[in-house]
């Protein structure tokens, strides 16, 4: 059968041999450095909500290893990523700065996405090949789509890849998405980032499937079970996938297992999780075995972490600071880009 599907998925903590991946040791500490950098802006947020100066917020904590694992196997100059609100470590690797993402979350006046008027984590950046994001949950993907289909029918030796959580793969929009690519072949990649829980939903209460990725036979296209926690294992999947598809062998789905380190967002209480699975969570935290792998492997030393770690310190802080002092939209900018602006005389 021309479309298969395979499974990376693994319920340890081991990661992937990064040779057998094709990665080099910097890739690594690159890769790592991303990851440090969004955990630590994450937590920084968190912060300023509960210190009552931001009003919300929606983390990435967990997932960090499945978004820059992708992310790291795309080429930013030309493939196009349609992320979900989940996906700050994804659009950090692609080209958004810690100011840029303080600004947003401040809704402040340079907030690149939408000038202060988009709810935080809406990312976007068209510069950096970061798609517009809809409120509407799943329609990202449907935007994705269409720019592979562009891609294809434009001879492009592009990707469009989309994330989204479990509980999305439950909407129209996904099912309708992935059937036209299907249809097509299109040169797209969809990441379910299957954290377990739709806000308060478990899985076993969302969808009757055991994996996922096995709706991909019904779609004509490949699917993945993988280790979302290993962002090597996450890297393969999608090099992999990103080579089918620019040699035209249409779209990939992958189902990539991670861990909701917090709740849904901050206006979220989790109590509906177990008391054993909350104080469990850190064990499989993707940051926490990540460096532990590049300590073993001596790709890098305590000191390497060390001087990391005061390095992403310094630039979480300048970024909170300049935005914080920042100006605000003025109030007759409510309307741009929202209503066409007619030239009278």
């Amino acid at each position: 059968m021309r479309k298969t599907k395979g499974s990376m998925y693994k319920e340890d903590t081991t990661l992937l041999d990064y040779k057998e991946a094709g990665l080099e040791p910097e890739d690594l500490k690159n890769m790592y450095r991303t990851m440090h950098l969004a955990r630590k802006l994450d937590e920084r947020m968190w912060l300023l909500n509960r210190a009552g100066k931001l009003p919300f917020v929606i983390s990435c904590q967990g997932q960090e290893a499945t978004q820059v694992g992708a992310g790291y196997a795309l080429d930013r100059e030309v493939d196009i990523i349609s992320p979900y609100y989940r996906d700050l470590a994804l659009v950090t690797h692609f080209g958004m700065t810690a100011e840029e993402t303080m600004l947003s979350a401040f809704a402040k006046k340079g907030d690149i996405s939408s000038g202060g008027k988009q709810m935080p984590s809406h990312f976007s950046k068209k510069s950096c090949n970061i798609m517009t994001q809809g409120s509407s949950v799943t329609t990202q993907l449907l935007h994705a789509v269409g720019a592979s289909f562009k891609f294809k029918m434009d001879g492009e030796k592009r990707v469009a890849l989309t994330t989204l959580g479990e509980g999305s793969s439950n909407q129209g929009d996904f099912h309708e998405g992935l059937n036209f690519v299907g249809v097509h072949d299109l040169p797209f990649i969809c990441i379910i980032e299957n954290n377990k829980y739709a806000i308060s939903v478990p899985r076993e209460l969302q969808y009757g499937a055991d994996k996922l990725s096995d709706r991909a036979l019904g779609y004509g296209m490949h699917g993945e079970h993988i280790d979302g926690n290993d962002p090597i294992a996450v890297y393969k999947a999608v090099k992999d996938a990103r080579e089918r598809a620019i040699d035209g062998e249409g779209g990939t789905l992958i189902e990539a297992m991670s861990t909701r380190l917090t709740a849904h967002s901050s206006d979220d209480d989790d109590s509906y999780r177990e008391k054993e699975e909350r104080e469990t969570m850190k064990d499989s935290d993707c940051l926490i075995n990540f460096r532990t792998y590049i300590l073993d492997n001596g790709v890098a030393e305590e000191a390497w972490f060390e001087e990391l770690e005061k390095e992403i310190k310094a630039i979480v802080t300048d970024a909170t600071k300049a935005a914080e002092k920042a100006p605000y939209p003025d109030p007759e900018e409510a309307l741009t880009h929202v209503y066409e602006e007619v030239q009278h005389g």
